[in-house]
């Protein structure tokens, strides 16, 4: 079947190595593998609804600043959009479509009934108070409401965001609309319809999901040597969970510097500095090392739990790790895949492996619906049948094709995707 080629879209100036091109690169790597589906596979480099808005608040100050935002919805065939929120100076259309995309093949990846969505606002938080913040985010809410809702585009917390951003705007979209409406978004306080479970989901994941890989590879969990980037809310959730199965972290980067200790970390220490600091890099354990010096640790197991494009091909070539399990959304790039695949280093995708939030967001939407709310013990064995069913069938389609575990994660995603996309058709 010949294939209609690809018009670029008018509105997107990519570089070679940025997320929308790294999504791109992605989905052409998984056409082989579609079948007679191919023939939608258009549809995947498409967003469906791309909304930017301008965010108007009043300074404590009195002056009025202005903040750009936005709201991508990449494919809807599947459910309504779901994904987070991010607050960041660096957050650009491309980025948030990248990441919107991603969340399409993550929910069809481990079979909830969403599509992907996502959003953001170009701004550094940490200058703003938090009156400021508040009026931010409902503005922002405000002009976004006319594409969310609990049956439309479901929002979440992501990078600089969190449950109390998600509690202002689950009560300005109510307000608007005149109803208490807790299933538009997720990753709410717990009294404001959130899940048990919720805050540690993502971290936890990238734990199942970790486990498995190590288990298929022989790699024991007790006495492994773990590196983490990124001691946010993944990072060090999963830096937690590795240390109580035996793990031991030996090297730590975030934005505040990098520390390497062979000996391992003492977590308590570290979350008690994280917790004062907001940061590692004044962290009074091991040494303090430049930031390149991380990707050259010895470890066993390596989390990129930071920002999109970190895992460059020159640093995967120095990476020692056995296993790189992908925390952050889009951490390595598609010539840094081919030299870690050459390299017989294995490589758990961000589609599935940080794919635990999402999974228990659709919980939380779950719950808020029936007015009924489940056990944190119950959300974890649920949340780790899930994730671990998910990955099984991922890596059976992996063996089958020979291919990677990334580009099984879309094959599997993408041919749900565009079933849905066949079945439903195309109006009018």
């Amino acid at each position: 079947m010949k294939l209609e080629k690809s018009t670029p879209l008018s509105y997107v100036q990519s570089a070679a190595d940025s997320p929308w091109a790294t999504y791109l690169s992605q989905v052409d790597r998984v056409v082989p593998y579609l079948g007679p589906l191919a023939k939608w596979a258009e549809t995947l480099k498409r967003p469906k609804r791309a909304l930017i808005v301008d965010v108007p608040i009043e300074m404590d100050d009195g002056r009025v600043r202005h903040f750009e935002g936005y709201r991508v919805q990449h494919n809807l065939s599947r459910g309504p959009g779901k994904g987070g929120v991010r607050f960041h100076p660096d957050v650009t259309l491309e980025e948030v479509m990248a990441l919107s995309a991603w969340m399409t093949v993550k929910t069809a990846g481990v079979g909830l009934p969403f599509g992907g969505a996502k959003g953001g606002i170009r701004v550094d938080p940490s200058e703003l108070s938090i009156k400021e913040l508040e009026r931010m985010t409902r503005r922002y809410t405000s002009e976004i409401g006319i594409i969310i809702g609990p049956q439309r585009d479901i929002p979440a917390p992501d990078v600089n965001t969190n449950g109390q951003i998600m509690g202002w705007m689950m009560d300005t979209y109510s307000m608007n609309t005149g109803a208490t409406a807790t299933g538009v978004v997720t990753g709410k306080p717990i009294h404001l319809g959130g899940s048990l479970g919720r805050v540690k989901a993502t971290g936890r994941g990238v734990f199942v999901t970790g486990r498995e890989a190590a288990r298929r590879l022989g790699l024991p969990l007790d006495g492994a040597r773990i590196a983490v980037q990124g001691m946010g809310n993944v990072g060090s959730t999963a830096a937690e969970l590795f240390v109580a199965a035996g793990g031991k972290i030996v090297a730590m980067q975030d934005h505040s510097g990098t520390r390497i200790n062979p000996k391992g970390f003492d977590i308590e220490k570290v979350r008690a500095t994280l917790a004062r600091e907001g940061g590692i890099g004044n962290h009074k354990e091991g040494e303090a090392a430049d930031a390149e010096d991380f990707w050259s640790v010895d470890c066993d197991i390596l989390i990129p739990a930071a920002l999109e494009g970190q895992i460059t091909a020159e640093r995967a070539a120095r990476i020692k790790a056995r296993l790189v399990l992908e925390g952050a959304n889009g951490p390595t790039l598609p010539q840094a895949d081919d030299v870690l695949e050459d390299r017989g280093i294995l490589v758990v995708p961000d589609v599935i492996c940080n794919a635990g939030g999402v999974t228990v967001s659709y919980f939380e939407w779950v719950q808020d619906f029936s007015s009924f709310f489940w056990t944190e013990d119950e959300i974890n064995v649920r949340l780790d049948k899930i994730m671990t069913d998910a990955l099984l069938h991922i890596w059976d389609t992996a063996d089958r094709h020979k291919i990677t575990l990334r580009t099984a994660t879309f094959a599997v995603a993408c041919e749900r995707i565009l079933i849905a996309r066949e079945e439903r058709g195309l109006y009018p």
